[in-house]
């Protein structure tokens, strides 16, 4: 297969990564703004009860996706802890104490987080560019702290809760790499099902107060779009390129998020906080400025996941070939090759 048609995958999942991460980034300025005057917990579970019924309607057949195994539960139960419960639960608390923007710009280091954890646990490759791009997201990160320091204990403790929130989805997305082969609606729908209930009872038992029914519509609208169908775009990401590029790619997520809040009057900018945004910001096109191609061995493998016959990697035939992503078990031959890559299912070899 020629050279360039084996990128088209990697373009792909920089697309979805994209869009997952425009989907995001609108959301936290509104969930600032939707969630004033309540409970984090109530907050958070009308988000993911959004999610949860994206992930329902947009589920596939088994012909199409493969299916969510009893092995996959640990997993998931995992991603709804970090990322449907503790994520959004900190993120909510910390935008009602902390500047919109700051707080938008702050989530960069979700990418930081996600690409370390990829490479401790899962081996994917990291040369000097990458180190140097996330040296310059945590310089980032430093400087904003400095910023909502100045400006006070509360905005200081707001900032470091998001941070926390950065922190629990990094571990969701890492954890998500190995439903990557999954229907990345049934993840969804679970994972968030999960979240979206365990935060709903804790909310209850907190006495938190009830939201308005234009405040519930609006973060349930806003859980749908910004965590639901990004969410689903973000795994097909890390099918495609695997979880440091897709981590890396959202991390534009708080620069759009950032600059909706300017645009919705927000003037709390410091010196400070734009340099944090620079310095985040060349860290993430350093990031996906990298290219990393060399010989590879791929050993015999047999699995199941939606995929399609024009990629380079299945070779295997059908009485009637399919046309389009279809899935089923599939085997694939040991083969030795070079081309450029990115560390996604059928390339998780070490360096």
């Amino acid at each position: 297969m020629a050279r360039g048609s084996l990128s088209l995958p990697a373009l792909r999942g920089g697309l979805l990564a994209l869009l997952a991460a425009a989907l995001f980034g609108i959301s936290t300025p509104l969930v600032q703004r939707l969630g004033a005057g309540l409970g984090a917990f109530t907050t958070a579970a009308l988000l993911y009860a959004g999610a949860a019924v994206v992930g329902a309607l947009s589920l596939r057949t088994a012909a199409h996706e493969a299916r969510l195994q009893r092995s996959d539960a640990w997993r998931l139960i995992g991603m709804a802890g970090f990322g449907a419960a503790l994520g959004p639960v900190a993120l909510s608390w910390g935008l009602q104490h902390t500047s919109g923007a700051s707080a938008s710009l702050m989530l960069t280091l979700e990418a930081l987080f996600t690409a370390t954890l990829a490479w401790w646990l899962y081996s994917e490759t990291m040369d000097r560019r990458v180190w140097a791009a996330m040296l310059l997201l945590l310089a980032g990160g430093m400087a904003l702290v400095m910023d909502q320091g100045l400006q006070g204990g509360t905005q200081l403790l707001g900032l470091l809760a998001v941070l926390l929130a950065t922190v629990a989805w990094g571990v969701d997305n890492t954890l998500s790499r190995g439903l990557a082969e999954r229907d990345p609606s049934q993840v969804v729908m679970a994972k968030a099902s999960l979240g979206a209930a365990a935060t709903a009872c804790l909310a209850m038992a907190w006495g938190e107060p009830l939201p308005t029914l234009t405040a519930a519509l609006g973060l349930f609208a806003v859980g749908a779009t910004g965590y639901g169908l990004s969410l689903r775009f973000y795994l097909l990401a890390q099918r495609a390129f695997g979880a440091a590029r897709t981590g890396s790619v959202f991390a534009f997520a708080p620069f759009i998020g950032a600059a909706v809040a300017f645009g919705f009057g927000e003037r709390s900018a410091g010196w400070l906080m734009l340099l944090g945004g620079l310095l985040m910001l060349a860290g993430v096109l350093l990031h996906l400025a990298e290219s990393h191609g060399h010989e590879h061995a791929h050993d015999p493998l047999e699995h199941e996941h939606a995929h399609r016959h024009d990629d380079g990697h299945h070779t295997h035939s059908h009485d009637v070939m399919p046309t389009g992503s279809h899935s089923h078990v599939h085997f694939h031959e040991p083969v030795t090759h070079a081309h450029p890559h990115a560390p996604d299912v059928h390339h998780q070899h070490r360096h």
